[in-house]
C-alpha cells in the first residue's frame, strides 16, 4: 500500500452522520406514504440519471389538498424529500401548493448531501405534475 493507507478498504458511513435526523425521522417513519382510492390526479415521475420513482395521488376537498399520498423507489433522500413534501403541500390550495420549492423540501428535511439535490426536485416536480392535472 502506497500514499494514504486506504487502498483496497471498503468505506463504511454512518447514516446518522450523512444525514440529518429530520431526513433520518422522513425515512424511517414516512408521512402520507401509500395508494389513495379516487385520486383527483395520480402522477408517476422518474428520474433516469439515478433510477428513483415517485408515484403521487391527491384528493382535493373544498379547494385545497385534503389527502396526499406518495409511493417511493429510490434513495434514503428521495424518500425522505417525498414524505416532507406531502406534509408541506397538504392542506394548501392549488396555487400555494404549487408555490413549493426545491429549498423549502430541503429545508424541511433538515438539508440534504451535496449529491442528493435532485431528491427535492422530484419531489416538487412531482407535486407540480399532479397539480397540473386537477382541473
Amino acid at each position: 500500500m502506497t500514499g494514504n493507507g486506504r487502498r483496497g478498504k471498503l468505506l463504511v458511513t454512518d447514516s446518522a452522520a450523512m444525514y440529518s435526523p429530520q431526513l433520518l425521522d422522513h425515512f424511517e417513519r414516512p408521512r402520507n406514504s401509500g395508494e389513495l382510492p379516487d385520486a383527483d390526479a395520480q402522477v408517476r415521475v422518474e428520474n433516469p440519471a439515478c433510477g428513483d420513482i415517485l408515484e403521487l395521488a391527491i384528493k382535493m376537498n373544498a379547494g385545497r389538498i385534503g389527502e396526499i399520498r406518495f409511493r417511493a423507489k429510490g434513495c434514503v433522500p428521495a424518500m425522505a424529500c417525498a414524505s416532507a413534501m406531502t406534509e408541506l403541500a397538504k392542506g394548501r390550495s392549488r396555487q400555494e401548493a404549487r408555490a413549493i420549492g426545491k429549498a423549502q423540501v430541503v429545508n424541511a428535511v433538515g438539508g440534504v448531501p451535496p449529491a442528493s439535490g435532485h431528491a427535492a426536485q422530484l419531489a416538487v416536480d412531482a407535486l407540480r405534475a399532479a397539480l397540473e392535472k386537477i382541473r
